[in-house]
């Protein structure tokens, strides 16, 4: 380890974290004392409504071992989390939540686990403690995730985590606006590791994270990750076309054959409508691939700093 390296760097976005940050300092130190004295926790406070950014200031002050970020507005925990690693150092990085869900006491578990060889390590989650609207949100994502990207993800695995230095140094190539941390990590196809460890009930507050919102990050995965939805829409469209060259075959022979006059305003509407829908549904999806690329095209910073603290 290179002098004046950190050999851990701790990465935390903060979003309602006041009434946690303290106790989560405190084991934190704790934790990493046992594993090295060179360490930094990065605290990223993505424009928090309470008093987070003057509890990490606070810490700074206290602990040279803690740096803060503050954000200029809200832009989300995973780009809270792209800020927290573009300012870190270690050869190790270690990203968490601030809610003490993810606990400062399995760090050690991480690490010991990437001794062995892995690149990262990914916290598995074997007894969440969540609501049963967060877990069902997740699990619903996931299933999303998995059949439009044709993969398989394990829903109890979210941020908690450890990276060397090599995989954190290609995810930060990664500047794409739609973003997912664990996602982006498995994707980078380094050598990774599991390790059980124990979720725990919210030390404070409630998650951000509602039914829609998640549904929303799936919209954004999907559309970052797969074009498989343009591939339905074109497959469903040519099943569609098919169906109705077979209808109107149907109802030619029906006429000449069977002297059976084609009748029927109303389906001729029905049908209309029903086509119509397809086509602006389809519309609709190939709109969505549009916008994000009219989006990424704009090439706006991922995030804005208002504010640091520490010896950022």
């Amino acid at each position: 380890m290179g002098k004046g390296i950190p050999h851990i760097s701790i990465i935390i976005p903060v979003y309602h974290g006041e009434g946690s940050l303290h106790e989560l300092h405190r084991r934190l130190t704790q934790s990493l004392g046992k594993i090295t004295s060179g360490y930094e926790i990065i605290m990223v406070n993505d424009a928090s409504p309470d008093r987070s950014w003057a509890v990490i200031t606070e810490l700074c002050e206290r602990d040279n071992h803690v740096k803060g970020i503050n954000f200029s507005r809200n832009f989300g925990q995973h780009y809270a989390i792209t800020a927290g690693i573009d300012h870190s150092s270690g050869e190790w990085v270690v990203v968490m939540d601030c809610d003490l869900q993810d606990q400062p006491e399995e760090i050690s578990k991480l690490y010991e686990k990437s001794r062995q060889g892995y690149d990262v390590v990914f916290a598995r989650r074997y007894s969440r403690k969540d609501g049963f609207f967060k877990k069902a949100g997740s699990k619903l994502f996931y299933m999303i995730y998995d059949y439009f990207t044709e993969t398989r993800y394990d829903s109890t695995i979210a941020n908690f985590s450890i990276s060397n230095r090599s995989v954190i140094e290609n995810f930060k190539k990664m500047r794409e606006r739609n973003r997912s941390y664990p996602l982006f990590i498995h994707w980078l196809g380094f050598n990774v590791g599991f390790v059980d460890v124990e979720h725990a009930e919210r030390f404070s507050g409630k998650s951000s994270y509602t039914f829609s919102k998640l549904m929303n990050l799936a919209i954004d995965v999907v559309i970052s990750f797969s074009n498989k939805p343009l591939k339905l829409s074109i497959k469903f469209g040519f099943i569609m076309s098919l169906l109705s060259v077979f209808y109107g075959l149907y109802l030619v022979i029906r006429f000449f054959a069977y002297d059976i006059p084609v009748q029927g305003w109303t389906s001729l509407m029905v049908a209309i409508f029903f086509l119509s829908g397809l086509i602006l549904a389809n519309m609709g999806i190939l709109g969505l691939y549009i916008g994000k690329t009219f989006d990424e095209s704009k090439n706006r910073p991922l995030y804005i700093i208002k504010d640091t603290a520490g010896s950022l």
